[in-house]
């Protein structure tokens, strides 16, 4: 590493709160803007009813309860109780409430056709079996119905993520980095494959690049690896080491306040069922 990163202050960061809360806090600056570019995809329309498949701690889901408004209707399933109980802390309450229920993605307590939309915002990578997941989203979906996912990109078009490989091979070794690098192996191509065979048409992807935001690196960087379930990276030390790494590695990306802007990739998919 650079004599800069060494030179460093050491982050203050403590983990606080449970993993799922983390996930919340540290996640969602992350996502917001392809949380942003997936709703607007899936074209909402006032008194839709809509379910966010794997939903996390609900930011998908909540943004959709703003679209569809009083009238419409909006669903969060996750197999994470601990996500839910996030998601159903932080739920708004300016609309009819958000329904969450714990349910793995393959096996939905809904029935047939009863969704207008179905949203599924960085999930498809972590299914065990994606085509099964395709086919229950398509039994759910009424037709004419919309499906919109995120997943994302090879992390070589997303430089924090791969920094954060990099971190990880170097701290946790080269399985914690394999392990990570699974969360980009759900490309465009793969996962128009499965939903055209589940039964869904006009299914297009395409790369969304956007600059996202992130507060400083410091702190922001231990909590956000200490949010991840896939992070191998857990102790305090590791995690403070990390985040003053990045805030060096992204020095010439730093605002006066601190804040970083860096780009990030995602693949958009849609479909028609």
């Amino acid at each position: 590493m650079t004599d800069a990163a060494d030179a460093a202050p050491v982050s203050g960061f403590r983990p606080t709160g449970s993993a799922p809360e983390r996930y919340e806090s540290y996640v969602a600056p992350l996502m917001a803007p392809f949380v942003i570019a997936l709703v607007d995809a899936a074209a909402l329309c006032p008194g839709d009813t809509v379910l966010d498949l794997a939903c996390g701690t609900g930011f998908t889901a909540r943004l959709a309860a703003a679209r569809v408004g009083p009238a419409g209707r909006v669903h969060g399933t996750d197999v994470s109780a601990g996500m839910l109980r996030v998601a159903v802390a932080h739920r708004p309450h300016l609309y009819p409430d958000i329904e969450f229920t714990e349910a793995p993605a393959d096996r939905l307590p809904h029935e047939d056709a009863t969704f207008d939309v179905v949203l599924c915002q960085q999930g498809a990578q972590f299914f065990p079996d994606l085509a099964a997941v395709c086919a229950e989203a398509a039994r759910v979906t009424a037709p004419g119905g919309r499906f919109a996912a995120t997943t994302w990109s090879h992390l070589d078009r997303s430089p924090y993520f791969l920094a954060q490989r990099e971190t990880l091979a170097e701290h946790a070794g080269e399985q914690a980095a394999a392990d990570f690098t699974r969360a980009f192996a759900v490309t465009g191509d793969v996962l128009t494959t499965a939903l055209n065979r589940a039964g869904f048409h006009e299914v297009e992807s395409r790369p969304v690049t956007l600059d996202v935001s992130l507060p400083p690196l410091v702190d922001y960087v231990p909590g956000h690896f200490s949010a991840l379930p896939w992070s191998a990276l857990a102790e305090p030390d590791a995690l403070r080491t990390a985040g003053h790494r990045f805030a060096a590695r992204f020095a010439d990306r730093a605002a006066p306040d601190g804040s970083v802007t860096l780009p990030f990739t995602a693949t958009l998919t849609t479909a028609v069922r």
